[in-house]
């Protein structure tokens, strides 16, 4: 495999919003914050792998490649928490969601049950990913120096954790390797798919419960507020229509 990252068509389209994104002081910071909780999640989900697998070369490289995660979870945390104090002193940053999706996407790794092959083609999609993701970040940041090496040294990462579960991938499962690897591509996309899916179908939720509000209910307010208007003002009178017993009658 090429240790030249190349950035995704989608991303590429996308960077115009991706810029707007980083543009801002605060989203930056978030996304910083947010990019150091991905990676610590992910250098936990690998250190697991460490530890279920059989293959002493994999564990090895595995481990190697958490720690790599931790680390980077460390630097994004670090730069987000200065970028925050340099704007805020002490006050505590709110991560109130992501602008953009970003990072690795780890967040749909699944350890147990998993053979070496499917994670490993996993891992190298992700990576890959990544990989044209932050080479297209370091490209927006020429601003902040300090953020910009952050990206350099990560990427350099990347394309190490690319190449060797790519080229692990190949010794494991020598026949069907490539197979794996357009099974997680396709993996990853329905799952970008069905999280698109949901965050449409929550908008347009949305939007339909505004047009009712607005559309269906307020011939309903009119229509009460036309029967109070016959109401009576006060109590009204309820005509007893026969003589009820006395509670000690049957007695």
């Amino acid at each position: 495999m090429s240790g030249v990252t190349r950035v995704a068509p989608f991303d590429r389209l996308m960077r115009p919003v991706h810029q707007w994104v980083w543009s801002g002081a605060e989203r930056r910071v978030r996304k910083l914050l947010t990019f150091a909780e991905v990676e610590t999640d992910g250098g936990r989900d690998i250190l697991r792998a460490a530890e279920v697998t059989s293959d002493p070369l994999l564990r090895r490289l595995y481990l190697e490649h958490a720690i790599d995660e931790l680390h980077h979870g460390d630097l994004f945390r670090d730069r987000g928490t200065t970028l925050w104090r340099g704007r805020h002193g002490t006050r505590e940053v709110q991560l109130n969601g992501n602008p953009l999706p970003g990072g690795h996407g780890l967040d749909d790794l699944r350890i147990e049950g998993e053979p070496d092959d499917r994670l490993l083609a996993f891992l190298h999609v992700a990576e890959k990913s990544a990989a044209g993701r932050f080479a297209l970040y370091r490209e927006l940041v020429d601003d902040d120096p300090p953020t910009r090496e952050i990206f350099e040294k990560i990427l350099r990462d990347e394309v190490f954790h690319m190449n060797y579960t790519y080229t692990q991938l190949a010794r494991i499962s020598p026949q069907a390797y490539r197979r794996q690897v357009w099974n997680a591509r396709a993996k990853r996309l329905w799952n970008r798919y069905l999280r698109a899916a949901a965050a449409i179908a929550g908008v347009f939720g949305s939007v339909m419960l505004t047009a009712i509000y607005f559309v269906v209910l307020p011939p309903f307010a009119w229509f009460a507020r036309r029967a109070e208007r016959r109401e009576p003002i006060g109590f009204t009178p309820i005509e007893r229509r026969r003589q009820q017993p006395s509670p000690g009658a049957q007695y």
